[in-house]
């Protein structure tokens, strides 16, 4: 592909994503406060695992030593947002282990394999 080319594809993906991403006015236009809150926690919930994520890096890829205080940090963090988004969403805690506890069951009759990881039986 030439300069040229790729220029064009640069601008015709530009134009693509333009035409089919919902305004961010429309969006804020359209928004409650509870979904605000909701939005607010699933946000948080993504940022605290990545954090949790790096910690867990630093100590296996960079073999440093587990960072066990930020891990529960972290792991704290998760929890509050993932309350509030239960709380948002009129769930409880209990109803989510439960449909967890009957989806894995159902995925891992035999206990765990790659092979029902792969064909998750649950989802048939």
């Amino acid at each position: 592909m030439n300069s040229a080319e790729i220029e064009q594809m640069n601008k015709d993906f530009e134009f693509f994503v333009r035409r089919l991403a919902k305004p961010g006015e429309d969006i804020l236009k359209s928004l409650d406060s509870n979904q605000c809150h909701m939005l607010h926690m699933a946000v948080g919930i993504a940022g605290e695992a990545g954090e949790l994520l790096d910690a867990i890096k630093k100590a296996v890829i960079y073999q440093k030593p587990l960072d066990l205080e930020n891990v529960i940090e972290e792991l704290g963090d998760l929890e509050f947002y993932m309350e509030g988004l239960r709380q948002a969403c009129k769930v409880t805690r209990s109803q989510v282990i439960s449909s967890n506890t009957s989806k894995l069951s159902i995925r891992y009759e035999n206990g765990y394999s790659d092979q029902a990881a792969q064909q998750r039986a649950d989802k048939a």
